[in-house]
């Protein structure tokens, strides 16, 4: 009796989605860090960015809980819309939030405010502190080669020395998707599980998945003003200048951080299929658009990365 062969499955010819793929390369990252760091720390904001790789992390290890907390830099000028729903999603999986405050930073002489820097750069010292209080020897972030010049210059694995800091030139290889995670005592990595993901890939993510991100991503009525070429948020964390005015317009934000740095754009896109038809067209990275701490200088963000930023 001889077997058929036309007639047995064969599934040479399967492949995954690219979004499956992307999906599967950042768990098996998260798998990984577990397995070989012993505490490591996912750094949650609450934004979209954070938000999927906290999904990732809840796939990566279901049916159990996720092994490690969540860990935010609080400026204290972040979006309530954006800290409500990091709340929800820490209550929903049953996390561990650790919340490294930059006002308590400061009254506690971690950092010193000269009235001149921005909160966001508050943020560095900040996080390092957390990171040497608790011991951790691992912190996921969720930067994304697409996002910033300096982005694209880190791996996976990012080496930051026993001051925290970043070195571009001392980068180890990651040839065939393999790992350095050896650290000295003091040191630690930073992981970027996305970092082969792009602004489009998070949006179809988010899309596929029905995940839960704040409200102010998609179009609503804001009041805002014009500064530098954004429009910022009106409150009073943002007093206005001579010459500028309040205005009530239809806008969304494509990224969220300080309130005070961060801008929103003129959008009507209110779901998320209207959100990935934007982007597809668009031309200027999110940071680039609306970050006015990325602005400072072309090299803007690989400075505050060498200090220690996320």
């Amino acid at each position: 009796m001889t077997t058929d062969q036309t007639s047995s499955p064969s599934h040479l010819g399967y492949t995954l989605s690219q979004l499956d793929q992307l999906e599967a390369e950042s768990i098996h990252i998260f798998r990984e860090v577990a397995a070989e760091f012993r505490k490591p720390v996912l750094m949650f904001s609450g934004g979209k960015d954070s938000i999927v790789m906290l999904r990732l992390a809840e796939k990566a290890f279901y049916p159990a809980r996720i092994p490690f907390p969540v860990l935010q830099v609080d400026t204290g000028f972040d979006f309530p819309e954006v800290l409500s729903t990091r709340d929800a999603w820490v209550e929903r999986l049953g996390l561990r939030l650790i919340v490294a405050s930059v006002d308590q930073a400061i009254t506690d002489g971690i950092i010193v405010d000269d009235g001149k820097t921005s909160r966001n750069r508050l943020q560095i010292g900040t996080l390092l502190h957390a990171i040497e209080a608790e011991g951790f020897t691992a912190a996921f972030g969720g930067g994304r080669r697409d996002e910033e010049k300096a982005r694209a210059k880190e791996r996976v694995y990012s080496h930051r020395d026993e001051f925290g800091q970043w070195d571009p030139k001392n980068q180890r290889p990651e040839l065939w998707s393999l790992y350095n995670g050896r650290v000295a005592e003091g040191e630690h990595m930073r992981i970027f599980p996305l970092s082969n993901w792009t602004e489009l890939d998070i949006w179809h993510y988010i899309g596929r998945e029905q995940i839960q991100i704040p409200q102010i991503y998609y179009s609503h009525q804001r009041e805002v003003f014009e500064r530098d070429g954004m429009l910022l948020s009106a409150g009073e964390c943002n007093p206005l200048r001579t010459g500028e005015s309040v205005e009530k317009r239809t806008v969304r934000f494509r990224t969220v951080g300080d309130m005070t740095l961060t801008g929103c754009v003129e959008s009507t896109a209110s779901t998320t299929d209207e959100i990935i038809e934007e982007i597809a067209v668009a031309r200027v990275t999110e940071r680039g658009a609306t970050r006015g701490d990325d602005r400072f200088s072309e090299a803007a963000m690989e400075d505050r990365k060498k200090e220690g930023y996320f």
